[in-house]
């Protein structure tokens, strides 16, 4: 699976340093958590955090805004780098519209679905996604526990892709560990994003690197 570690939970006060860890390890993507306090009840970080993160990262970087009308600011994630982009679906009036709208900014372009979202709703968007971001814990926090009925929606989101034929990716966010990473393999994930179980950690690069050979 495609592992995109999130610095949510890290200490910012070494973010630096963290970026150069995830450069050299196993990751494949870095996972950015853009809150507004507005869609979600929390604050994160904002374009110039990005913009120092994009002068620095090897890797591609992953922004999930958890905001309110995310249209304004596809451009500048563009213009930062940035290679993918998921809005939610929750979030936006004319879901269409921003997926064509990241994607003619040379972006790979994702819908976020809520826990409480159900898959269905990914019925007549699905082909215009380059994937889909299924939260498994309610966005804003890190930290929090699997919702265990995402394993069922990741399943009916994988058979609609197939059915579909496809090549939308699923990826997952929100209590992803070494003890779920398996099921969510084995129920159709093909990229995980995992925040506390690694930055929690005593070393980081080992928890990559196990979480890569699952």
């Amino acid at each position: 699976m495609i592992l995109s570690p999130s610095i949510l939970a890290g200490d910012f006060t070494r973010l630096g340093s963290t970026i150069q860890m995830l450069n050299d390890s196993e990751a494949d993507w870095i996972h950015l958590d853009v809150m507004d306090g507005l869609f979600v009840p929390n604050i994160s970080f904002g374009f110039p955090v990005i913009k120092n993160i994009s002068g620095i990262a090897r890797k591609p970087l992953d922004a999930h805004l958890m905001i309110v009308d995310p249209d304004r600011y596809v451009a500048e994630l563009a213009s930062m780098g940035v290679e993918y982009v998921s809005v939610h679906y929750e979030a936006c009036n004319h879901l269409h519209r921003s997926l064509q709208n990241i994607r003619s900014h040379g972006m790979k372009a994702g819908v976020a679905l809520n826990p409480h979202t159900p898959a269905s709703v990914l019925e007549y968007i699905l082909e215009y996604a380059d994937f889909v971001l299924v939260m498994s814990v309610n966005p804003g926090f890190g930290g929090q526990s699997f919702i265990e009925s995402s394993l069922r929606k990741i399943a009916e989101i994988k058979a609609m892709i197939v059915s579909k034929g496809l090549s939308t990716l699923i990826q997952v966010d929100g209590g992803v560990n070494l003890k779920n990473a398996g099921a969510l393999k084995e129920a159709g994930a093909d990229s995980i994003v995992v925040g506390s179980a690694i930055t929690s950690a005593e070393d980081p690069a080992a928890v990559i690197s196990a979480l890569k050979r699952i």
